[in-house]
């Protein structure tokens, strides 16, 4: 058993994977038509990080009460969390890619932590090991 998606609803698709692709690094799985429940056009947009096997599903708003939603999905708390091994090169990577970064890199016990957000505005942990260095 493993978790295969999570969603996250995006106020448009192409800055969306514009945003993973070209901004994280994060792979473009699949972009393929599809429908809503009452059979009008969307897209089946899937990402996840190189080697992963969770993705995320990018998921256009449909309506008021989705577009709400954007950036909101878990009420202003960190509710995604990126591991990288290469704490301080993704670090300086991201920031110089324009990622926006809310909080300083820090050392907790269960390592290198900087909260930053994505293009919907979802609060994000980067994590790192205990031992990175370099920033």
């Amino acid at each position: 058993m493993h978790l295969e998606l999570i969603a996250i609803i995006v106020e448009d698709y192409d800055s969306a994977i514009e945003f993973f692709v070209e901004t994280l690094g994060f792979d473009l799985v699949e972009d393929s038509p599809s429908l809503t429940n009452d059979g009008r056009p969307k897209r089946w947009v899937v990402v996840r990080p190189p080697g992963a096997t969770t993705g995320i599903l990018l998921a256009q708003a449909d309506g008021e009460r989705q577009r709400l939603a954007i950036g909101e999905q878990v009420a202003g708390r960190v509710g995604f969390f990126l591991r990288v091994t290469d704490f301080a090169g993704t670090y300086r990577r991201m920031a110089e890619a324009g990622v926006a970064f809310v909080t300083e890199p820090r050392t907790e016990t269960y390592g290198q932590v900087a909260v930053f957000t994505d293009i919907s505005g979802n609060r994000w942990d980067l994590l790192g090991p205990t031992e990175s260095a370099g920033l």
